[in-house]
């Protein structure tokens, strides 16, 4: 289906009832819960174990083929667990498996299906017991995960960095460059002359952004009518991209 046909009111209840959920059924899985978040599809996001921190701003994706999972399995009680800062893009299919400690910086990106992990969950030859070996993962301020990427123990990745779709990563990345391959290296330098536009910088006025997108869904939804909408959700059909100019 090309057109939303929902009215505005329809829409509104919808994420009405997605922020209830956040709210009642996410939000106490977490140690800490920042503020002014904006989840897709709630439910396809899976929150286990802890300490698990979230900064404000937060956007976090999920997809029913793809579900987000935010993960900590600790051997001891005492763990800084998963901590992410403020504006972090997490988009569907993200996983994050703690063993320790991953810390998540502002302004951070992960596209869909990465992977970050601060253990190897299993010693080389005894298979049946976590190792002792504690580790960690830092993605420092404004990192940008490709998809897919794997982010493996140990790993600190510099301020700015872009890590490219696919890449391993399996040692330090320096900031402002980006890496790419198997294992990741570094492939190019970014020109830290040119001005750089964060996450924090776009939702740096919320209320602004808010005040826009539902001026902007107002006038989008504006001729839909309760029978249009059941309408196509019974009865579909067939569009042209033109239809909709």
């Amino acid at each position: 289906m090309i057109r939303d046909y929902r009215p505005y009111y329809i829409k509104k209840t919808w994420k009405t009832i997605f922020d209830l959920y956040v709210r009642y059924k996410l939000a106490p899985q977490f140690t800490s819960f920042g503020d002014n978040h904006f989840f897709i599809k709630p439910w396809n996001i899976e929150v286990f174990g802890g300490p698990i921190h979230i900064g404000d701003h937060i956007s976090l994706l999920g997809c029913s083929d793809r579900k987000t999972r935010l993960t900590v399995w600790a051997k001891k009680k005492d763990v800084k667990g998963l901590v992410i800062g403020d504006h972090v893009l997490i988009s569907p299919g993200v996983r994050i498996g703690v063993s320790n400690h991953i810390r998540i910086a502002d302004s951070c990106m992960l596209a869909s299906n990465v992977y970050i992990t601060d253990s190897d969950w299993h010693d080389m030859y005894n298979r049946a017991i976590q190792p002792e070996e504690e580790s960690q993962v830092i993605l420092e301020e404004n990192v940008w995960i490709g998809d897919s990427a794997i982010i493996c123990k140990g790993v600190t990745i510099g301020r700015n960095s872009v890590i490219g779709a696919g890449s391993v990563v399996t040692g330090d990345i320096p900031p402002n460059v980006i890496a790419a391959g198997n294992p990741a290296k570094v492939v190019k330098k970014l020109d830290m002359d040119r001005p750089m536009l964060t996450r924090k910088d776009y939702f740096s006025d919320i209320k602004a952004i808010d005040d826009m997108f539902t001026k902007l869904e107002k006038q989008t939804l504006k001729d839909n009518t309760t029978l249009g909408w059941l309408r196509s959700l019974f009865f579909p059909k067939r569009e042209h991209p033109a239809d909709n100019k």
